[in-house]
């Protein structure tokens, strides 16, 4: 009889999910306000040198090819709008390729970006474009000083997003490897027969048909358990982390590899909301903690000795 996977009372599940949210509020409290300073000291002098080499804005559009083939002033001009563009919804609005060598080669279509960009500027900030003046001293400093914090708000918000998940990754190999699990190079996993061998484990990879898990692990008694790493930052993005990503991929993995043959399964961290828990674990998945990384392994150890 395989070693069954833990199965955790709401009063657990709330327990570990207070002691989540203490830490993530522990760490977000200790975090250094050097990495903004870093992003805000750089867009500052991108900000003001497309401002300086555009006529203050006005001569963006006819500057755009030589401007915009400059990649941080390209991603500078994007928050001139109001809301900020992305790159991608960019793209789509004017048709054309954001990349330096494209913006170089092709002035038509830096044009039609600057145009794009223009046609939603922020008013509020840049109130000299419509009346068509110069802006004051005060004017140009406050745009300035307005324009650069979001971009390094959005800089900061982009970096603890990426680094949060792939620190948990690091942190569960890191444990796999000392409970003498062996890293294998990635890769597809359409049915149990090509995972990793009995006691490796792999990183980033599709398992089943489509969907991608953070970390494949194949148990010593041969089950393979994909792993999810979710760091969710509110009880809102908690539904998506876990409602409508890791347990929708639990389910399509069982479906796909046979119930018996995978242990679909989530090492989470930062903010969730208890239902959201409830229903993850009623879906098939399974639920561990950055915290106590020790109960997946002794669920691991469990295995080998079924």
């Amino acid at each position: 009889m395989p070693a069954q996977p833990p199965r955790w009372d709401d009063a657990r599940l709330d327990a570990d999910r207070e002691r989540s949210i203490r830490e993530f509020r522990a760490e977000r409290l200790a975090e250094p306000l050097d990495a903004y300073r870093e992003h805000y000291e750089r867009y500052r002098g991108a900000v003001e040198r497309l401002l300086a080499s555009t006529n203050d804005l006005a001569d963006l559009a006819g500057q755009a090819a030589s401007v915009l083939a400059d990649t941080d002033l390209l991603y500078a001009a994007r928050y001139l709008a109001s809301p900020p563009i992305s790159a991608d919804d960019l793209k789509v609005l004017t048709g054309s390729p954001l990349s330096q060598a494209a913006m170089g080669r092709d002035p038509e279509a830096a044009r039609r970006v600057a145009e794009t960009i223009l046609l939603l500027l922020d008013r509020e900030r840049f109130p000299w474009l419509p009346s068509r003046r110069c802006p004051t001293d005060e004017e140009r400093r406050t745009a300035v000083v307005a324009t650069v914090t979001l971009i390094a708000s959005q800089r900061m918000l982009t970096a603890r997003m990426n680094a949060a998940p792939r620190r948990q990754e690091a942190l569960v190999k890191e444990r796999l490897a000392g409970a003498g699990y062996a890293e294998d190079e990635p890769r597809p996993i359409p049915n149990v027969f090509a995972a990793p061998p009995v006691g490796h484990f792999t990183g980033e990879c599709v398992v089943g048909g489509s969907r991608k898990a953070d970390i494949v692990v194949r148990l010593r008694d041969g089950r393979v358990m994909p792993i999810e790493c979710k760091v969710s930052n509110s009880e809102l993005n908690s539904i998506k982390r876990l409602r409508n990503d890791a347990a929708v991929k639990a389910r399509v993995w069982i479906d796909d590899l046979g119930r018996n043959n995978v242990v679909p399964a989530a090492v989470l961290g930062g903010v969730f909301k208890l239902s959201d828990l409830r229903d993850a674990q009623e879906r098939g998945l399974v639920l561990f903690w950055s915290h106590s990384l020790g109960e997946l392994l002794a669920f691991a150890d469990a295995a080998g000795e079924a």
